[in-house]
């Protein structure tokens, strides 16, 4: 093929511009990249001659820099995968579509921070603020014929063409930009800074990284050695190097099992979700050795979907090193690994909220909406989960565990009340709350999608029944003299039932209310409208579940509107007065009406005979 301009994809153009104008102080970083792509380079090679019995010669890997002070370049070079003409395009030429524009508008924010460069997997763009030119030959292994140049300036096209005589693997070649010490900008042709460099960041790459054939890095495994001989800022780089993202770690938690089956494990909690938590399509897992030999990354057998965000590695000694993904979803041994590290991550989340609150509370403000999952997916784990988790309540405006809200319970209370809405005004606001208010009933508000469904496959915390106050009948009342005889309004309910038949399966008076006129409850075995509309949401379109109608016996409007029933059951403005009742109750809880230009109306109407 002929050499080709080809433009960089907009985005990609515009994080070019951010590179090139230098936004990070940091600007060492570039090569801690280019180091990190060598390496994933290689350890796809190996994957590929282990698992799909590519012939290659694996017996040396290895990352070369070669500085030339005099041509003023630094080559990076692996003897990796390599890429094909149509990947180097696809992956040089273009940033995945997910997070790109939220990307784009971090690192604008960000300046003086280069934690972004890594999270997106964008790193080879960081080049471009240290060279003013960037060339990159490569060669697929297993293909046959030449191998590819790509060629750019930054400046928003590329070029691409046949490079007959490249080998297998990858080499990048910067032509660096003038020494410029005030802008952070370091002559990355000497030798103290390369090695400065690579022994910060990149000490624990497991393959070697030579400079005229001596060796910069040490090589060890960080999971293989003992904590007290790793400082956190090798963890720290480490979690970098697998994770992309350029904060620290919140939590670092090391394993090892020894014994009739032995593995290492060294895990890191972040602390900040990633900006794909809650996307399909996201990477998650972690990374599986064998006898350190990298077999997997995003190896989601090994830690539930609810723990995406924790990240590391696992090293087995007894596993098969061309063990297939399909195998690993029924091996016995990695089930119990799975099953410990659950066991470990969630312990040490329970020591965190007992030993060191503003971490655990960072941990649950990024992970808890994540963690709740589990409840649903793990019900053997329903214990510990609830043990970590924390809810907003009515007690305060900190949030509250389920041990200390059984603490807090009233003398005579059985359950833990709870009430699911969209937001905590929302909720704060339902009638639904008023008699729990008035007598000093403490209530979860529970305001995250997932709490909606989780909430029904909880039966119980600590015995204490999980019991919605918007669902079934409710009876707070101290004495029964204070009760409201039904039987007084029962031809006025008997009414409204018949004249609100397709909204309402019920219609009774309610113990719930203290100041509202009505509300809505669902049936102790009904879902939820949240839940209901959520359904339908994803296609799952049901019958519609009636719910029913609570009235307050104490509010003017209820009993004016039993007066006038009794004083003539044929008024024509009955009926309209019912559908307002039910169009407020349902607008009070946040509801959707069926017509809200009829409701409009007959609320215009009714006003207007008041003035």
């Amino acid at each position: 093929m002929t050499m080709e301009t080809l433009e960089f994809q907009a985005e990609a153009r515009q994080l070019l511009q951010l590179m090139v104008h230098s936004i990070y102080s940091n600007k060492d970083i570039f090569l801690r990249e280019l180091i990190s792509n060598a390496s994933d380079a290689l350890d796809k090679l190996r994957l590929a001659k282990l698992q799909d019995g590519l012939e290659a010669d694996t017996s040396d890997l290895h990352i070369e820099i070669e500085a030339d002070a005099e041509a003023r370049t630094l080559t990076v070079r692996d003897n990796g995968i390599g890429m094909t003409r149509d990947e180097v395009v696809e992956l040089i030429g273009t940033i995945a579509k997910s997070g790109t524009a939220e990307l784009l508008t971090k690192l604008k924010e960000a300046k003086e921070s280069p934690e972004l460069i890594g999270q997106f997997g964008v790193g080879f763009y960081s080049t471009f603020m240290v060279a003013d030119k960037v060339e990159l030959v490569t060669h697929r292994a297993g293909t046959e014929g030449h191998g590819t140049r790509w060629e750019s300036a930054g400046e928003g096209t590329f070029t691409i063409d046949d490079a007959p005589d490249a080998p297998v693997g990858t080499t990048v070649t910067l032509h660096l930009r003038p020494k410029d010490e005030d802008d952070a900008l370091y002559d990355y042709t000497d030798d103290w800074k390369i090695r400065e460099i690579v022994k910060r960041y990149s000490d624990f790459i497991a393959f070697p990284i030579t400079k005229d054939g001596e060796s910069l890095n040490s090589m060890k495994a960080l999971w293989a050695r003992p904590r007290s001989e790793v400082t956190d800022e090798e963890y720290h780089q480490f979690y970098r190097h697998i994770s992309h993202d350029w904060t620290d770690p919140l939590e670092i938690i090391n394993m090892k099992a020894e014994g009739t089956f032995e593995y290492e494990a060294l895990l890191f909690i972040p602390s900040r979700a990633p900006h794909d938590l809650f996307q399909r399509d996201a990477r998650r897992g972690l990374q599986l050795y064998v006898k350190r030999v990298f077999i997997m990354d995003d190896s989601k057998e090994l830690i539930p979907d609810y723990l995406r965000f924790v990240k590391g590695v696992v090293d087995a000694a007894d596993l098969s090193l061309n063990i297939s993904r399909e195998i690993l979803q029924q091996d016995r041994h990695i089930q119990m690994i799975r099953r410990r590290l659950v066991k470990k991550v969630l312990s040490t989340i329970k020591d965190l909220m007992s030993n060191n609150p503003e971490k655990y509370a960072t941990f649950w403000r990024e992970f808890g909406r994540a963690v709740k999952e589990g409840l649903l997916s793990e019900p053997d784990n329903h214990k510990p989960i609830l043990e970590i988790a924390s809810f907003a309540t009515t007690h305060g405006t900190e949030p509250t565990t389920l041990a200390a809200y059984v603490e807090r319970m009233k003398e005579g209370q059985e359950e833990i009340y709870f009430l699911t809405g969209e937001s905590r005004s929302q909720v704060e606001n339902s009638p639904h709350m008023e008699a729990f208010q008035e007598q000093g009933y403490e209530v979860l508000i529970l305001t995250d999608p997932v709490d909606e469904i989780w909430v029904d496959a909880v039966p119980d915390f600590d015995g204490r029944k999980l019991r919605s106050i918007a669902r079934g009948s409710v009876d707070l009342k101290k004495d029964e003299e204070e009760k409201e005889p039904e039987g007084d309004f029962g031809p006025l309910l008997g009414f409204l039932k018949e004249k609100l038949d397709e909204q309402v399966k019920e219609v009774r008076l309610s113990h719930r209310l203290t100041t509202s006129a009505a509300c809505l409850v669902s049936d102790s075995d009904d879902i939820t409208p949240a839940l209901e509309k959520m359904y339908r949401a994803m296609g799952q379109e049901g019958p519609r579940v009636k719910r029913i109608l609570e009235l307050n016996p104490n509010h003017p409007l209820v009993s004016g509107l039993r007066a006038a029933h009794e004083r003539g059951a044929e008024d024509p403005a009955l009926p309209d007065t019912a559908e307002l009742l039910y169009g407020t109750a349902l607008l009070a809880e946040g509801g959707d009406l069926e017509d809200p230009a009829r409701f409009a109306k007959l609320l215009a109407d009714r006003l207007a005979r008041t003035v």
